[in-house]
């Protein structure tokens, strides 16, 4: 909404207004063709995502078994303001998707590390990887990409914030 009002198509790779949308005939696959789609699809997903698993599980096991409790308390704990804006920064530029930073999660709030920080995490992981601003370089001048990633890291941050503030009124 807010790259919306401040007009920036013109940061938008020129050949994005170019593509031509919807000229195609649209053909309705067959049961088996849709099978043999879905299939390939399960197979992609599954090579695509196995590896980050893997490292989310080996991140996990590493802040479960060897960090102790006190030093992620004390860094990550609810006396420390900056928590938020250190979850952003340390998941933002991380490269791996929802389903490896699962165990990661799960190590921290079983280190007692609050939800608004393992939310904060796992949205800079999942909104600013390197996956996604290399796909978005794609159609997106510097500028823009830079703008963009600003605005949603700020948006990251402050929604940490948020989910800290409802936490102190609950408790």
């Amino acid at each position: 909404m807010i790259i919306g009002k401040l007009k920036l198509e013109k940061y938008i790779q020129d050949y994005v207004f170019d593509m031509k949308v919807g000229e195609t005939e649209e053909v309705e696959p067959t049961k088996k063709e849709r099978i043999e789609y879905a299939k390939e699809q399960v197979k992609n997903i599954f090579t695509k995502v196995w590896k980050y698993v893997l490292l989310g599980v080996g991140i996990g096991a590493l802040i479960h078994n060897w960090i102790p409790q006190e030093l992620v308390e004390k860094v990550l704990g609810n006396c420390n303001i900056f928590v938020p804006i250190l979850a952003a920064i340390v998941g933002i530029p991380m490269y791996a998707d929802i389903f490896g930073t699962m165990p990661i999660a799960e190590a921290l709030v079983l280190k007692r590390t609050g939800i608004e920080t393992v939310l904060t995490f796992m949205m800079g992981v999942t909104a600013l990887s390197v996956p996604s601003i290399v796909m978005l370089k794609q159609v997106m001048k510097n500028k823009l990409l830079g703008i963009f990633v600003g605005i949603i890291s700020a948006g990251i941050i402050v929604i940490g914030y948020i989910f800290n503030i409802f936490q102190f009124l609950i408790i």
